[in-house]
């Protein structure tokens, strides 16, 4: 059994499911599959492993027969770079602002991480800096500012307002901080049975359909983890229903990870609104939100809420920092979480540099959201077999600890740089011509669908589809 097999193996374990399934699982190449001393490659395999095997033994439950799935190491990896192309324009990922920063006060110089890709965000932070929010305002003008402050005294003050701000730590700092100290005694993931409620049992299907065909999957996610999750139930077969709100930024990746859902426009602060999505949430299987911790419970579709509108549903919960611990309310995003957790000094360090250095991608996010849905997969086989409503939480930062615990790759920094061609495909989308990675994951007899185009939300009515 290879690395990836054995890693494969316990995540399956860790959800409950049958052993006998993993026989179908085909995981091929070896890391480094990018450049990286992490085993980013790995990651990215096992995860979409696991989401996809979960999709098949949610098939053989409804039909009797397993198919093989396989899963490419370095297809994988790609797959994770979420790089696309709408017309032939390859959309800037970063604000200007966004970014490492050295910062003053201290013996030993820190480090800052500002997540400015919501305009709120951007000018909040550079509010606090006592700057102004355009363009007379440049990142040598951060630097300054940010030259006046201990990095740990701007993250504390920029958590206060509300922004989403990090200080670099190294491993052994967050280990030693209260936030590293309670992710690391958290597994991976939880599901847990929230209420009683009766047996659902899988709606009956084809042995030709996808495995998912005919599960209802409610989308309440805006930057990439979430959206991930419900773009790979989308590719299984699924009914994605993405719900946006009108007042609520979007970023452009949505145009990537929209692929095979629908798409509708909510406003759950008004009655009309939240009462359509309460007949959503009524017919739905599956409901996936990352909000800020607390952000729906206000708004009355919170885990237990949901329950009790939905007996049966599977509720699934993405946050930054976990449920636990003094950061659990804490917002944050891949790269802030890279920053505070150790990632950037521990890949500089294997690059024989001062200079803080990301991961070659947002694996972060991208694991945590194939983590999502194999454990949602996982969740649902548990309610058609002992009913129940069930909570399923998934966090970046409980990712991020188990990517360490994956281990180093020696040489990993010479590792192939990313390259498209070959593992892309084009679609006719809402937007315009996608050009974006295929997934990687490659079922038997049951071929990905994503039949559905990436469309602006909006662009369906709130009710499922007969």
């Amino acid at each position: 059994m290879n690395k990836s097999s054995e890693v494969l193996a316990t995540l399956w374990q860790l959800a409950g499911l049958p052993t006998d399934a993993l026989a179908s699982a085909c995981l091929t190449g070896a890391d480094p599959a990018l450049p990286s001393s992490f085993a980013v490659g790995t990651a990215a395999q096992t995860t979409i492993a696991a989401a996809a095997l979960a999709a098949s033994e949610i098939r053989h439950a409804r039909t009797g027969q397993r198919q093989r799935v396989t899963v490419d190491m370095r297809h994988a990896a790609l797959e994770c770079c979420g790089h696309f192309s709408i017309d032939g324009r390859i959309p800037e990922i970063w604000d200007r602002f966004s970014g490492l920063y050295p910062c003053g006060g201290d013996a030993e110089p820190g480090w800052i991480r500002i997540h400015a890709n919501f305009a709120h965000h951007r000018d909040g932070a550079l509010a606090l800096l006592g700057l102004k929010a355009d363009d007379s305002t440049s990142k040598d003008d951060v630097v300054k500012a940010l030259a006046r402050w201990r990095a740990e005294d701007f993250e504390q003050a920029a958590a206060e307002a509300g922004l989403v701000v990090t200080a670099m730590r190294s491993f052994e700092q967050w280990d030693r901080h209260p936030q590293g100290a309670a992710v690391a005694a958290m597994p991976l993931f939880t599901l847990e049975k929230i209420a009683e409620a009766p047996v659902r049992p899988l709606p009956p299907v084809d042995a030709a359909a996808a495995p998912l065909s005919g599960l209802r999957v409610l989308d309440l996610t805006r930057i990439l983890a979430g959206p991930t999750c419900g773009r790979m139930l989308a590719t299984c077969g699924a009914d994605v229903m993405l719900v946006n709100s009108p007042h609520l930024p979007n970023i452009e990746a949505i145009i990537d990870t929209s692929r095979g859902k629908l798409a509708t426009l909510l406003d759950l602060r008004e009655r009309t609104d939240a009462a359509r999505f309460t007949q959503l949430l009524r017919g739905a299987h599956v409901m996936v939100q990352g909000y800020r911790p607390g952000g729906l419970e206000q708004l009355g579709f919170g885990p237990q809420q949901a329950a009790a509108l939905s007996p049966g549903i599977v509720y699934v919960t993405l946050s930054a920092y976990g449920h636990q611990g003094p950061w659990a309310t804490r917002r944050g995003f891949d790269s802030l979480v890279q920053t505070a957790t150790g990632f950037n000094r521990a890949e500089a360090q294997a690059a024989g540099s001062d200079q803080p250095r990301p991961l070659p991608m947002q694996i972060l996010d991208y694991a945590s959201g194939y983590l999502m849905a194999f454990a949602a997969q996982a969740a649902l086989l548990r309610q058609s077999r002992e009913g129940g409503s069930w909570h399923v939480r998934v966090s970046l930062a409980q990712t991020g600890h188990w990517l360490r615990s994956l281990g180093r790759v020696e040489n990993g920094l010479g590792g192939p740089i990313a390259e498209f061609d070959g593992y892309q495909e084009t679609t006719e989308t809402g937007w315009g011509r996608l050009v974006a990675t295929r997934p990687a994951a490659q079922f038997a007899q049951t071929p990905p669908m994503n039949l559905r185009p990436s469309m602006p939300p909006g662009s369906h009515p709130p009710h499922w589809p007969a």
